[in-house]
């Protein structure tokens, strides 16, 4: 069976009924299963999961993108995760029999189509169309408030629709990826300078690990702070490393971890080197869990 996950971020975690309505876009659409949502509100953000047949799944995709461009406005937009629009980044994960090369094709007319609407694109990842493209980070650097002068600069024009500013939706980034896994450590302390030097020690561009991206930010409603992590490929960079990593670097400023938290949706796989590192199973499989058999 060919089947596509999507996990679109958008930028709205503050109002609920807000993002209700926006997922109930998913929700109303034919062939496709609302796996998870969760919001944010420090960072100001929600990430939805769910999965059908690819073609069910860009137009389940599409509805939700008109939701939330209508629902909104990014000139007053405000939160601690990185953002260039109201539908930040719209990633395809293929699986089954779903090819790599096929899920780039229904992410590039999701890109095409989003475009047509008024909205700028770019193309991130396996669906990059230019190598400078393939890291999300790299197109969203300058965030939302440097996009228009992003887009008037020679070699950074959008890869579809407009490519004048659109102020009220900003731009999206579609692409195809590896599953990520979206993990955050929180930290006992309201010293967000202390999450920020943690989150340079496991991050790659300054040195940590190659498969993890990583900033410090605050949780004010919680009077704590926080490392938010996107492990982009557990198989290389297990869990468990970088947990490890973290509370040694928290030690050495005398702060606790207080917890983690798991964003969306992770596969059973990763969680067996964790399981293996903790419980020293040293021969654990995740085939040994009855409901992998139950679910075939």
């Amino acid at each position: 069976m060919k089947l596509m996950e999507c996990v679109p971020n958008i930028s709205e975690g503050r109002d609920l009924e807000k993002v209700e309505r926006i997922v109930d876009a998913v929700r109303q659409a034919p062939g496709v299963t609302l796996l998870d949502y969760s919001s944010d509100p420090d960072h100001n953000r929600s990430v939805v999961t769910y999965l059908g047949e690819p073609q069910r799944v860009v137009e389940a995709t599409l509805a939700l993108c008109g939701r939330a461009y209508a629902e909104i406005d990014m000139t007053g937009h405000h939160g601690g995760h990185p953002r260039m629009g109201a539908v930040d980044v719209i990633p395809f994960i293929p699986l089954g029999e779903l090819s790599t090369e096929e899920a780039v094709t229904y992410a590039h007319a999701l890109g095409e189509a989003i475009g047509a609407g008024g909205v700028p694109v770019y193309f991130y990842e396996d669906a990059a169309l230019r190598p400078e493209r393939r890291n999300l980070a790299d197109i969203r650097r300058g965030e939302y408030e440097g996009l228009a002068q992003k887009m008037a600069t020679p070699g950074w024009e959008p890869d579809a629709g407009p490519h004048e500013f659109n102020p009220r939706s900003g731009a999206s980034v579609v692409g195809v990826r590896f599953p990520l896994i979206a993990f955050n450590v929180n930290l006992g302390t309201t010293d967000v300078a202390v999450a920020k030097r943690i989150a340079d020690a496991v991050r790659h561009v300054r040195g940590g690990y190659r498969y993890i991206k990583a900033m410090g930010l605050a949780l004010e409603q919680q009077d704590q702070v926080q490392v938010s992590m996107n492990m982009v490929n557990y198989r290389q960079t297990p869990i468990h490393r970088v947990v490890e990593t973290i509370r040694f670097e928290a030690g050495r400023h005398g702060v606790p971890i207080t917890g983690c938290e798991l964003i969306g949706l992770a596969p059973l796989e990763a969680f067996e080197e964790t399981i293996r590192h903790y419980l020293q199973i040293h021969d654990f499989r995740t085939d040994q869990i009855i409901e992998t058999h139950l679910l075939g």
